[in-house]
């Protein structure tokens, strides 16, 4: 039996597709369990030391005794996960300053968002209590300021417009997103920066997050017709214009300071795998 099991770690197990309820894999959390019914869960090894990661490279581009701000390479992943047990930026952090130890969720120390494996850019993390209290308020009161840079497929119509569309857990593969009425409330704004002309038929957005779900920017963006070239989840896998990764870069990242309260604004230049991909364009 499973006990004090964080609700993110158990979210995670479902993500990845290690929980089972009657043989069958879990996607929906929420979902209602009934008397008698058998629930299987692969467990990964529990590792009780803190591990670090000194091997993992570490782009800071701000830190205090209250916050990080790194440019995180794509690649990495941000926190331990199912699957993903070693290697990551928190534990690479971790090497850099223990005292992210303690701070936030036992599993994700310091961490208030994430960037997908394959997205670089910017990214914040607490080392405090007091700075990840506050950023978390500053994320749900949609305070933090986060912008990415996207190619996509095709130009969207009209070309600066929100997608306000629930996301939630796609119910035929428990490992990837989609539009669904089920989902959690989710909108994204965007607006096209450059048209490609045909016949490649591509356009860099800039996407701004005022949601913050898993997936969020690929998932709306495919459901308006335009996904992210490269991505190869969420749109096509036949093409890529060279890019070996999905062309998704969070590029600026602004907040309130946790103990000042001074607005912090960075950015980040499009890493040069991303460069060579637009210059192939022109």
């Amino acid at each position: 039996m499973l006990t004090g099991l964080p609700r993110s770690a158990a979210a995670e197990l479902i993500a990845a597709g290690a929980v089972r309820l009657g043989g069958r894999a879990v996607i929906v959390r929420s979902r209602r369990v009934e008397a008698g019914s058998t629930v299987e869960v692969e467990v990964p090894e529990v590792v009780d030391e803190v591990v670090t990661a000194p091997e993992v490279p570490v782009h800071t581009v701000y830190v205090d005794e209250h916050v990080v701000v790194v440019d995180k390479q794509a690649g990495v992943v941000v926190h331990p996960g199912a699957g993903n047990r070693r290697g990551t930026l928190v534990q690479a952090l971790l090497h850099r300053y223990p005292d992210l130890a303690g701070v936030g969720e036992v599993d994700r120390p310091g961490v208030v968002h994430r960037l997908d494996k394959g997205t670089s850019g910017l990214l914040v993390v607490a080392r405090t209590d007091l700075a990840y209290r506050a950023l978390v308020a500053q994320m749900a009161s949609r305070h933090v300021e986060r912008r990415y840079l996207a190619l996509v497929w095709g130009c969207p119509e009209p070309a600066r417009g929100v997608v306000d569309a629930p996301v939630g857990r796609s119910q035929r593969a428990p490992t990837r997103m989609a539009v669904s009425s089920r989902g959690r409330p989710a909108r994204t704004g965007y607006e096209v920066l450059r048209r490609f002309a045909d016949p490649v038929g591509a356009a860099l957005v800039a996407c701004s997050l005022e949601t913050g779900r898993t997936h969020q920017i690929r998932v709306h963006l495919a459901a308006i017709g335009h996904p992210v070239v490269g991505d190869t989840r969420y749109g096509n896998r036949s093409r890529s214009l060279g890019a070996a990764r999905p062309f998704l870069h969070a590029e600026r990242l602004g907040f309130d300071h946790p103990a000042t309260g001074e607005r912090l604004r960075f950015e980040s230049p499009l890493p040069a795998d991303l460069e060579q991909v637009l210059i192939g364009l022109e």
